[in-house]
């Protein structure tokens, strides 16, 4: 039995098949699934996913929605890039497409935010389309059952990794066993080819594994570039008027927070202390600083908060946002914690931001 037989016997019976963007052909669906598991737990995204479809049940209502919409609804989830991406994509599917979303996963990549992997998801899902994904959980299960130890920080690697990837796709009934298929091989990554301690013993594939025969699954795949970490130190004016409404300003793009309401940042306190009118500089008050860890830094934040009545800040530097506004709005996961803390609201369980 060939490998992506076995795999798509094995989904039937053990994969996974209750997901709210399972059971469906409808590529808005998938599409929206796709984007959002992207570096970000399923535990977290069957959070988000039931409001944001709520709030957006098709493409064309979020592509009439502002964009500010849609970063509030994504508020938490983190990666905010994908949002805003998600949003342009709509706005294309709409202009471009007519509302409806091409078949074809080489179409599907020309639409902003979808790349290789997620249009080939796409396409297979929903139209059967005979190709290949390679996310990081693909990637996992095919380098280790075929041994295949090249060095995935090449990019010659990885073209090779991809065209070993489409070699072992299915070749009949397509419309049936390529949504399977490639919904297999990423259950089998998620559940039982995990990173760490995979579970070789319930694999359908552990017969024909090459990492298993070698003793070494977690040695794959292969890669030796690291990502360079960096870190910066931030200080934020968390400015509150006697009505409870706090100061937010939008950030500019591109930089960090691109496109969210925050409290005005600063590279040091100095440079705080100088936006402040100065009859106020007594009454600024160091709340406690915190680590917050994206993906290639880590932000040494410290909120320094000031009560202000309103006619203290500049209209044209942001605005004040009542206590009923800016939940709604796009904020930065440790801004809507600070807040949400204050307040007393639930903070969404979330992923870097």
């Amino acid at each position: 039995m060939d490998l992506a037989t076995q795999v798509v016997n094995w989904q039937k019976t053990h994969g996974r098949n209750d997901l709210p963007w399972q059971n469906t052909r409808d590529p808005y669906r998938v599409w929206l699934s796709e984007v959002m598991l992207q570096q970000t737990q399923v535990a977290t995204v069957l959070d988000y996913f039931p409001r944001f479809m709520a709030r957006f049940p098709n493409v064309r209502s979020l592509a009439a929605a502002p964009l500010d919409d849609v970063l509030g609804l994504w508020s938490g989830l983190g990666y905010y890039s994908r949002a805003r991406n998600l949003h342009l994509c709509a706005v294309a599917v709409m202009g471009l497409h007519s509302g409806v979303f091409p078949k074809s996963a080489q179409l599907l990549q020309t639409l902003p935010g979808i790349g290789r992997s997620t249009a080939a998801a796409i396409a297979s899902l929903c139209f059967g389309e005979r190709v290949a994904i390679l996310d990081g959980n693909v990637k996992r299960v095919l380098t280790r059952v075929l041994g295949f130890d090249a060095d995935l920080a090449s990019a010659a690697n990885e073209r090779r990794l991809w065209d070993e990837a489409s070699q072992l796709l299915p070749v009949r009934d397509l419309h049936d066993d390529m949504p399977r298929y490639t919904q297999g091989v990423m259950d089998l990554g998620a559940t039982v080819c995990t990173a760490k301690k995979p579970v070789c013993g319930v694999c359908p594939l552990a017969q024909s594994c090459v990492a298993r025969r070698l003793g070494q699954p977690e040695g794959y795949p292969v890669k030796t570039r690291k990502l360079k970490r960096s870190s910066q130190s931030i200080w934020l004016l968390w400015a509150q008027a006697g009505d409870a409404s706090v100061w937010l300003s939008k950030r500019p793009t591109p930089g960090v927070w691109a496109g969210l309401y925050c409290f005005p940042l600063f590279d040091n306190r100095e440079a705080l202390e100088a936006a402040v009118p100065a009859r106020y500089h007594s009454a600024l008050q160091d709340a406690p600083a915190f680590t917050h860890v994206l993906t290639h830094k880590d932000l040494y934040l410290h909120p320094v908060q000031v009560q202000m009545p309103i006619s203290a800040m500049a209209p044209s530097e942001g605005a004040w946002m009542a206590a009923d506004e800016w939940p709604r709005l796009g904020l930065p996961a440790p801004v809507r914690k600070l807040l949400a803390q204050i307040r007393g609201l639930p903070v969404p369980g979330a992923a870097s931001a």
